[in-house]
């Protein structure tokens, strides 16, 4: 390890649909995490508020400016005097949707950062189970990236890891931690999760920090958890299991250059070019 080194920490909770009883427990989480060190610490995807119904939804939801998240999460950062990445919550949008929307809160209590995921999960898993995000929620249109003291943060969220392009767009941009909140459903948790996120990992030559849910919540999902730690080299340096709590692991920015020199994919050859057929499909798509 070196001098830069810093310990992250990823919440592992079951998110239901009391906001009030969801901050509680997570502010817990945070505080346990700061506790065993953490400088830096990352929650799951919909962290104060997983919910299924249109109708609940538009009950519970607020604007960003009354989020009662977004206002405890930036006095509890400062509280702790650490980072604090927010995976997710559902914030009410002018036009009468949603956005899906991860916070950077710096240890001012200052949101250094935000990101709207870009990718919607609109899926049909088989057995009846299906999930059509974009219905209420509107895309995100702009990768984000920041700088934290011990290296360059990406932000992304859960169904975005399906799309290599956004992280490796990241990691050209400089980026050697990304987040990757989450919450993954069992059956393709089961299929995919590790193999995705390790991929992603050894793709970007990035430190791959993914807090997951876990567990079956109010609405009737059932989330895969596993939140995971992975390193450059796509190694597992933290597994949570199925169980709520913390994971923690030491992060080595010294690890990413290495692993980039080691496999210099961002390297391509000058004369390389794409079909031409592959442009045009490319261009119209």
């Amino acid at each position: 390890m070196t001098a830069r080194s810093f310990t992250a920490a990823l919440v592992q909770c079951c998110s239901g649909r009391n906001i009030e009883e969801n901050i509680e427990v997570v502010s817990s989480l945070v505080r346990e995490a700061a506790r065993q060190g953490a400088n830096f610490v990352s929650t799951p995807e919909m962290t104060h508020l997983l919910e299924t119904s249109a109708e609940r939804l538009s009950e519970a939801a607020s604007y960003q400016v009354d989020d009662p998240g977004v206002s405890r999460f930036s006095a509890l950062a400062a509280e702790l005097g650490l980072w604090l990445n927010i995976g997710s919550l559902a914030i009410r949008l002018r036009n009468g949707r949603y956005a899906n929307r991860s916070f950077l809160f710096a240890p001012d209590g200052a949101i250094k950062a935000s990101y709207d995921k870009i990718h919607m999960f609109d899926v049909e898993l088989g057995g009846g189970e299906s999930y059509l995000e974009s219905k209420r929620y509107e895309p995100g249109e702009r990768a984000v990236m920041a700088a934290l003291p011990w290296a360059k943060l990406g932000m992304t969220i859960c169904y975005d890891m399906r799309f290599p392009a956004l992280f490796r767009t990241l990691a050209q941009a400089g980026a050697g931690v990304l987040t990757v909140p989450s919450a993954f459903t069992v059956p393709t948790g089961k299929a995919h999760w590790h193999t995705l996120l390790r991929a992603r990992a050894i793709d970007a030559g990035a430190y791959v920090l993914a807090a997951a849910q876990s567990g079956e919540h109010e609405c009737g999902r059932k989330t895969y958890g596993h939140s995971l730690v992975v390193s450059p080299c796509g190694e597992i340096l933290a597994d949570g299991g199925e169980e709520i709590g913390v994971v923690l692991a030491e992060i080595d920015p010294s690890e990413i250059e290495a692993a980039r020199r080691r496999v210099p994919a961002f390297s391509l050859n000058p004369g390389w070019k794409a079909p031409r057929e592959a442009l045009e499909q490319r261009a119209v798509s």
